[in-house]
């Protein structure tokens, strides 16, 4: 399951927040905060995969195992960084690491198409059309479609 899918600039500026899992907003913003400062530093050379921030850990006890842990509970950090943007997704242990990154490829090969090469701006400026290929691919925090023509295609018949 997906717990949240982000998308940030170079300086840290949100530009779609969406979580699928209840967090107080207090929370998300400190979230928010940690996974970009965490991205954000990491030198081009290394993986997309991040172990969680500090904020999502569960809390150390000596009674909780791995197996205890909620399904849904967050464990894995996904992102790619395109020019001037870094897509980002938070996961549980169930959602496939190289299935995120053909979303997230998916997703910006869509915005691409929607928007002819797609920038920064166009996100600012039509942050409706962003959120509704999202919601094309992914309903709940659960990935639904992944194919780029059906999504182009759903995405067009919405907006139009």
């Amino acid at each position: 399951m997906i717990n949240a899918f982000l998308v940030f600039n170079n300086t840290g500026q949100p530009r779609l927040t969406k979580f699928y899992t209840q967090l107080d907003t207090t929370i998300q913003q400190r979230l928010i905060s940690q996974i970009f400062s965490l991205v954000s530093n990491r030198p081009s050379s290394s993986c997309n995969f991040l172990p969680l921030p500090p904020l999502l850990q569960p809390p150390a006890s000596s009674h909780s195992t791995p197996s205890s842990l909620s399904p849904d509970a967050p464990s894995l950090v996904t992102y790619r960084h395109y020019a001037t943007l870094y897509f980002i997704v938070i996961s549980t242990s169930t959602e496939s690491p190289l299935a995120l990154l053909d979303l997230i490829q998916v997703f910006v090969e869509a915005l691409d198409r929607l928007f002819e090469n797609v920038c920064e701006l166009d996100l600012i400026f039509n942050f409706e059309t962003l959120h509704v290929v999202l919601s094309e691919m992914v309903v709940g925090g659960v990935v639904v479609e992944t194919g780029l023509e059906k999504v182009v295609q759903g995405v067009s018949t919405c907006v139009n």
